[in-house]
């Protein structure tokens, strides 16, 4: 009876010590944490069928060069719903709580986007998302915004504000907006800069100073953010036209390899040391670069924040169909045109995602 009773109560202290998580919680220790992601995603010149912007725009229209018609349409907004509704992991079941995007022309394509992706989730026997839009019109040249889309259950929207980049001496120039969605995610505050940098046109030295007037305009955003809250959470996310170890990144903003001695209002770049090990986001000429980067501030690090919002990890979410099977890029995006040919792909860029935790009460 001793025995029975001494192996009782050796059970009882085991099970209260190593807790079981349910479905859809991680633990770290004895704490179950609640996931969330935070994703973004270059759509690669997701325009409709309708020339409202002159020669800008007759390329994505039916009369122009690449014959952009309702079929192609159709069948891109398809692709991309699909490459959205596979962002979906163990702990994230429900897919990213936000997910920023670029290249996208209007309000409109995000409609007809966030319909398809509830129309393919029904076919699969799933619950729909309803995620909800947020868009700003730039004033970029070509007409291209970036935008956040966000699921309601997980993400509670506060606010959002829009940013020009000027450039000194160059009234003329004309760039996306820098969006930066505030809300509530697990109860914290967070703040999401979504970006989609200068281009390299003209030469990645000769353009730089453009993508380093950008990092400095989403480091003042940050600093602004933090003057009002100065423990909220802060990303800076997007197509930077710039890799993690070029001067925008690693200078101009200060966003680190390495976690360890990140201040609260400093920055950490998960993405440096993937593209260290020859993973990246899009392909050029046979090599990798990592343009498409989630940031996350100091505040959202364990070390600074073990029990609120926080960090755990990232991805570059190069899910095998969205990769071409042949020619010269195989291996790299399977984008919807290459050479003038239609490929019926998906994007020039891989989605990223990188997955928040919070200790559950």
């Amino acid at each position: 009876m001793k025995r029975i009773c001494l192996l009782l109560s050796l059970i009882a202290l085991l099970v209260t010590a190593f807790p079981v998580s349910g479905k859809g919680k991680k633990t770290q220790g004895s704490r179950q944490m609640a996931v969330y992601g935070v994703a973004f995603y270059n759509l690669e010149n997701l325009f409709d069928t309708i020339n409202n912007n002159g020669s800008y725009d007759l390329e994505f229209s039916p009369q122009g060069a690449r014959q952009w018609n309702g079929a192609k349409y159709r069948s891109k907004i398809s692709n991309l719903a699909r490459a959205i509704t596979s962002m979906t992991t163990s702990t994230t079941p429900n897919g990213p709580a936000l997910l920023g995007v670029s290249e996208i022309e209007n309000i409109t394509v995000l409609q007809d986007l966030v319909k398809e992706v509830d129309k393919q989730l029904v076919e699969q026997g799933k619950s729909t998302w309803n995620l909800q839009i947020v868009h700003h019109d730039s004033p970029d040249r070509r007409g291209v915004d970036v935008a956040c889309l966000y699921n309601p259950r997980m993400f509670r929207f506060l606010d959002v504000t829009n940013t020009t980049l000027h450039i000194p001496d160059n009234e003329k120039f004309r760039t996306r907006d820098q969006m930066c969605v505030t809300g509530l995610l697990g109860g914290d505050t967070l703040s999401v800069i979504v970006n989609h940098w200068p281009s390299r046109l003209g030469g990645q030295e000769q353009s730089s100073y453009l993508r380093e007037a950008a990092a400095a305009l989403s480091k003042h955003i940050a600093d602004s953010l933090w003057t009002l809250r100065p423990n909220q959470g802060v990303i800076v996310m997007g197509d930077l036209n710039d890799d993690p170890q070029d001067k925008s990144c690693a200078k101009v903003l200060g966003a680190q390899k390495k976690p360890d001695g990140v201040n609260p209002h400093g920055f950490y770049n998960p993405f440096w040391s993937m593209l260290d090990k020859g993973i990246g986001t899009l392909a050029y000429r046979g090599s990798w670069n990592l343009f498409d980067q989630i940031i996350v501030s100091g505040t959202l690090l364990e070390q600074n924040n073990a029990d609120g919002l926080h960090y755990r990890r990232a991805a570059v979410n190069n899910f095998e169909f969205l990769r071409a099977t042949e020619g010269t890029s195989k291996g790299g995006p399977l984008r919807t045109f290459s050479g003038g040919a239609f490929l019926n792909g998906y994007s020039d860029h891989f989605p990223t995602e990188v997955f928040l935790v919070k200790p559950r009460q």
